[in-house]
């Protein structure tokens, strides 16, 4: 983790290099991010979420008082907040996102099949595993492991669970989770973070398997940004910087909401790794 002295020295090193934030950002003073109200374990209106946390390390680096756009992350997002010119970054894109200028990832991780434990499925790592068939799975419909599970002939036994939904009255992941422990499926199959974090607080524990073997169809393993505007060069810049030198405390933060991180080679990064780093 940086230092306080080493914060202070990356935020006086923008005016060397030629940084005049004041063209890009809605208040140079103010770190502005743009955020869904309810929507944890990514971020909250109670900064709650890894995001927000995320969040307030950076403005902390620069010396930022932190203010957030809330609204909805469902269609118009984007057009919304960071189009709009109501907020200056969005703290977590998949990389390749077209909506938005995209910065360095910050993290790497996987659709996961969430589980019981007991239920002889917890090493499963692909949609195409044969001890998926027949089973009644938990899918968020319009998300890539859909595909793979269509393809895979799983999707006859499926439950589906809407994409698109207001999270201020509503949650497909908190009901695909309810129908889980009381046996409506045998499993679930959620974007990693999600999974993790939910995993992380059921009674008793969920199991989790990131699925990073897939042989077909998308591979559901990405890495994960920050967004900025197309026109946002010298913020990029620095929001890169902020990822590269604090790479070790975005690391615990993460692991600290269940998480699964993992690195080039699809392993899983854990605690004391994180904490090994310089």
């Amino acid at each position: 983790m940086l230092t306080a002295h080493r914060g202070a020295a990356v935020a006086q090193q923008q005016p060397m290099d030629n940084t005049d934030l004041s063209i890009e950002l809605v208040d140079p003073k103010v770190l502005r991010v743009c955020a869904d109200p309810r929507n944890l374990p990514f971020s909250n209106e109670k900064g709650e979420g890894f995001e927000n946390k995320i969040a307030e390390l950076f403005a902390e680096k620069l010396h930022k008082k932190l203010d957030y756009m809330y609204f909805p992350q469902a269609t118009g997002f984007v057009r919304m907040t960071l189009g709009a010119h109501r907020c200056d970054v969005i703290m977590g894109i998949p990389q390749g996102d077209e909506l938005v200028q995209g910065t360095n990832p910050y993290y790497r991780t996987a659709y996961a099949l969430v589980t019981k434990s007991g239920s002889g499925l917890e090493d499963v790592a692909s949609l195409g595993d044969e001890r998926l068939k027949g089973k009644h799975l938990g899918i968020v419909a319009g998300t890539p492991p859909a595909t793979n599970m269509a393809a895979n002939g799983l999707m006859a036994s499926a439950k589906p669970y809407p994409l698109m939904i207001d999270t201020r009255v509503d949650s497909s992941v908190a009901a695909m989770i309810k129908d889980l422990k009381a046996g409506e499926i045998e499993a679930a199959v959620l974007w990693g973070p999600m999974a993790g974090y939910y995993a992380m607080h059921s009674d008793p524990a969920l199991h989790i398997s990131p699925l990073v073997k897939e042989t077909s169809g998308p591979q559901l393993v990405y890495r994960i940004g920050m967004g900025v505007r197309p026109a946002d060069q010298n913020w990029k810049r620095l929001l890169n910087r902020l990822i590269q030198e604090n790479q070790p405390a975005i690391n615990e933060i993460l692991l600290g909401f269940g998480v699964p991180l993992l690195d080039e080679n699809n392993r899983l990064i854990t605690a004391e790794m994180t904490a090994k780093r310089p």
